[in-house]
């Protein structure tokens, strides 16, 4: 006889199944990719797309976490695309997201006859983030969510400056670029921009240890205290709660909490730029949260949209009331606000989040990756320091030069990180570099990772590092 508790056996969540990698051809890239290459070069402007080495591989087709090239070749994405299929690429939901939407209306008036999917979007956005975050403008890119935000700043507290830190990477149109702190991208339109930026020390704490938050508000409270005098008095200050172009830089648990104190007693406003972190990129579905603290305006892009150009930048009913009333002609808007078919697709990957648990499977994967990259870093002394949270994870490679009493100068293993990312590559497993040396080894995969592609990636790392220690020919 058998007995019945009630209990119901869980069914288990079927994820989108992945292949490892499998390439074809002799040699990357593959005939069609250079056939396809060579029309490139005439037909775009030439500093756009990179060539030479490995680059570029045109892929055809992606599916899971797998990528596919117009030779045939399978390759493992580490990437996401730049941290925006979290849900996998080609997912199933997101596809029929599109394609119902598609039959009423691939193209609405945003901001003059709205859709019902951008409604249904923005109280899904003011439902799912911390806080009283509950009124949103939408855009397409996350570099257009960072200058919603840097508007709206203005429009609330009628200051024009702005601190971000070093190593941000807040887009690149001509608002998000003063605050982006790369040189390379700004000096070539710096005397176009508007210089109301300035830049605090990003609290590094493989740098400053224990004092990094200590360090980073003395110069963020004499940044403040200085811009006082200037044309260009601080309303608000902008951080990426972990920087991700900037390496992967993880700040102090107390920092964001300390930022949140002291922008509310100088009356700033917090503006927390969670493109690449927002929707379960770092374990948790907001970066915030893992601070406890409620930013006054987040900007989201990349994950949201799973693959479709879709940005918002939400916010408090105080803060975004600054604007006031719409008389018949936005002050800020674009053609594509509130696109039907990116706001049904964003509300389609946000209950993939959610029904498939795939921030909970963010921060289990990202905990077993990182603590295989830890072991191998036992092995691998060019391996300078593992960090990340969920599938956000940076692996820095460097060097390390006993300079007397002055101590150790930390050398950035760029060219080797180069050799890492291209053998890599050649493989068949797809990755980034990140940090101001392009010395950190980027990993934002799919959610949907699996733990065999984890586990075949680190024995790939293993033996590319193996390779390099010894100058072996690649």
């Amino acid at each position: 006889m058998k007995f019945s508790f009630g209990f119901k056996k869980k069914k288990a969540i079927a994820l989108p199944q992945s292949q490892l990698p499998r390439i074809k051809t002799k040699t990357l890239p593959g005939p069609q990719s250079i056939k396809l290459t060579e029309s490139l070069k005439r037909f775009e402007c030439p500093q756009i797309t990179y060539v030479g080495g490995v680059y570029p591989v045109f892929f055809k087709r992606a599916q899971a976490a797998n990528l596919f090239d117009v030779d045939g070749n399978r390759f493992l994405d580490l990437t996401s695309a730049f941290a925006v299929c979290g849900v996998g690429h080609g997912s199933p939901a997101v596809l029929q997201a599109l394609r119902d939407e598609a039959k009423n209306m691939i193209h609405g008036m945003g901001d003059v006859h709205p859709n019902e999917s951008k409604v249904l979007l923005a109280k899904k956005l003011s439902e799912i983030t911390p806080g009283n975050l509950n009124q949103t403008i939408f855009s397409s890119t996350g570099f257009e969510a960072v200058e919603s935000a840097l508007k709206t700043a203005v429009m609330h507290t009628k200051k024009t400056g702005v601190v971000s830190f070093t190593g941000a990477y807040h887009g690149l149109g001509y608002g998000a670029l003063n605050v982006t702190h790369r040189e390379d991208f700004r000096k070539p339109f710096l005397k176009q921009l508007g210089g109301f930026s300035y830049f605090a020390p990003f609290p590094e704490i493989r740098v400053h240890g224990n004092k990094a938050t200590a360090v980073a508000m003395k110069s963020l409270a004499s940044i403040v205290k200085k811009a006082r005098r200037s044309k260009h008095p601080v309303g608000a200050v902008l951080i990426e709660p972990i920087q991700g172009r900037g390496g992967i830089q993880v700040p102090p648990t107390d920092f964001l909490k300390t930022l949140r104190a002291f922008c509310d007693e100088e009356k700033i406003l917090l503006i927390a730029d969670e493109v690449l972190t927002g929707f379960g990129r770092t374990g948790s579905l907001f970066a915030v949260e893992k601070s406890g603290i409620i930013p006054d305006l987040m900007c989201l892009g990349k994950g949201m949209g799973g693959g479709f150009p879709i940005s918002a930048c939400i916010g408090t009913t105080r803060v975004m009331h600054s604007w006031g009333v719409s008389t018949g002609d936005a002050i800020h808007t674009s053609t594509f606000l509130g696109n039907p078919l990116g706001c049904s697709v964003a509300l389609a990957v946000i209950k993939e989040i959610e029904e498939k648990k795939l921030v909970d499977r963010s921060r289990n994967m990202g905990d077993l990756f990182r603590k295989e990259l830890w072991k191998l870093k036992e092995k691998h002394p060019i391996i300078r320091d593992i960090r990340g949270a969920g599938l956000m994870i940076g692996m820095e490679l460097g060097t390390t030069q006993d300079i007397g009493r002055k101590g150790v100068l930390e050398i950035p293993a760029t060219d080797k990180a180069r050799l890492f990312i291209a053998e890599a590559m050649r493989q068949g497993v797809v990755l980034l570099s990140s940090g101001p040396g392009h010395n950190v080894i980027s990993i934002t995969p799919p959610f949907i990772i699996s733990e065999k592609e984890i586990q075949f990636s680190v024995a790939l790392f293993d033996k590319i590092l193996k390779k390099i220690q010894e100058n072996s020919t690649f």
